[in-house]
């Protein structure tokens, strides 16, 4: 594995035509990141390595273990240990408020497979809360936003096999970004970048490669970010969310086609 770019590279046979010739293809890395709360396991992810503070941390805002950075007593590696490896350690205060959340045996962005929505509102009822109003945008800004994810991916043109995800504040300017194999751990690492470095307030805008699922609304619904846009179409139960939340999701096709599915009151139109 190339550390530096997390990727590596096979010798593949690309046929064409009838024609078929051996060629070297770059596929992205992908390996284990063991997450513990007081040297405890919770949870494993697979993911890009990379960034593990902040993955770390963008879940734990997501999943409702943290409201603020202040939560953390300490995040970070044992030196003594593999890098794969997060240790958590949160205030006595907060281990209090949340210790059901711990206890549970999966956590909320694990269970994409088989979970209702009832189930899944009921769990996250107490930790969602309604996007605000009051950041709009114009139509051919969201264009202009959605190029400019593709123009920060340094994986995808490579390899064809990573998701990424970019973070603007009101004014249109870069909060965040972060490229990784898996969608979730994407938007958990740009929300994590920017939580940590307490500018995640800013953040007004989300622009997603892969599709909008429930899981990813709630992620952007923990960090308080009222709008979504990717580049396809969201599933029913994220449509849902994003209606009860008072969240903006949209998809924007080619260059010029947009799909607003709801919150069409932040979207400005000519």
């Amino acid at each position: 594995m190339n550390s530096g770019h997390n990727t590596k590279v096979y010798q593949a046979l690309r046929c064409e035509t009838g024609d078929c010739v051996t060629s070297s293809l770059e596929l992205i890395g992908e390996e284990p990141l063991l997450i513990h709360f007081d040297e405890k396991p919770y949870s494993v992810v697979m993911r890009t390595p990379g960034e593990e503070v902040f993955h770390a941390a963008g879940l734990c805002l997501g999943e409702g273990i943290v409201d603020t950075v202040d939560d953390f007593k300490t995040i970070g590696y044992d030196k003594d240990l593999d890098p794969n490896i997060i240790d958590i350690w949160l205030t006595p205060e907060r281990y209090k408020k949340i210790q059901h959340i711990l206890n549970r045996k999966t956590y909320v962005s694990q269970t994409s497979c088989g979970i209702c929505g009832k189930k899944m509102i009921e769990d996250l009822n107490s930790v969602l809360e309604p996007a605000e109003n009051g950041f709009e945008i114009e139509v051919d800004q969201i264009f202009d936003c959605v190029s400019k994810l593709s123009k920060k991916q340094n994986y995808y043109p490579r390899t064809r096999g990573s998701h990424a995800a970019l973070l603007f504040d009101d004014r249109l300017k870069i909060v965040s970004f972060a490229e990784d194999v898996g969608r979730h751990n994407a938007l958990d690492k740009a929300i994590g970048k920017a939580f940590m470095d307490r500018a995640l307030p800013s953040a007004n805008l989300l622009v997603l490669s892969s599709r909008i699922s429930y899981e990813l609304v709630q992620k952007a619904a923990r960090a308080h970010v009222p709008m979504i846009i990717s580049k396809s179409r969201p599933t029913a139960l994220a449509v849902e969310m994003g209606q009860a939340l008072n969240i903006t999701l949209a998809c924007a096709f080619e260059e010029s086609k947009l799909l607003i599915l709801c919150g069409k009151h932040r979207i400005k139109r000519g």
